[in-house]
């Protein structure tokens, strides 16, 4: 974001643009530090992100409003592909539980109750 901005700075300041730039961390895979490379300017904001907060935060119309939306745009949008889909018992093989503890981004599994019950 900053180097976008410097390139149309009028001047050159030591603090950065004044424009502020914000960064919210959500889903946090990776438990560890958070490391900043401090590379764009002074004015900036870093913060955490959590869905149901927001939804208590706007209230019931306007999350009825975001799930109406949700549905409406579940095969574009809102679309997910999946690395793996499991039943609840595969969820709990030791070789699977390998592969999607590690919660790498990209590798997402889908544990599904319904496969392998004949439904």
């Amino acid at each position: 974001m900053e180097a976008a901005l410097a390139r149309s700075a009028s001047g050159y300041s030591r603090y950065g643009s004044s424009t502020h730039k914000q960064v919210y961390i959500y889903g946090a895979l990776d438990a560890g530090p958070t490391l900043i490379k401090r590379s764009f300017g002074a004015a900036w904001g870093i913060g955490g992100w959590l869905l149901p907060l927001f939804l208590a935060k706007i209230g019931p119309e306007a999350e009825q409003m975001l799930r109406a939306r949700v549905v409406a745009e579940l095969k574009t949008t809102f679309a997910s592909h999946y690395t793996k889909e499991v039943s609840l018992a595969e969820a709990l093989s030791l070789d699977e539980i390998a592969v999607y503890g590690r919660r790498a981004t990209g590798e997402k599994y889908l544990i599904n109750p319904n496969k392998g019950d004949g439904a």
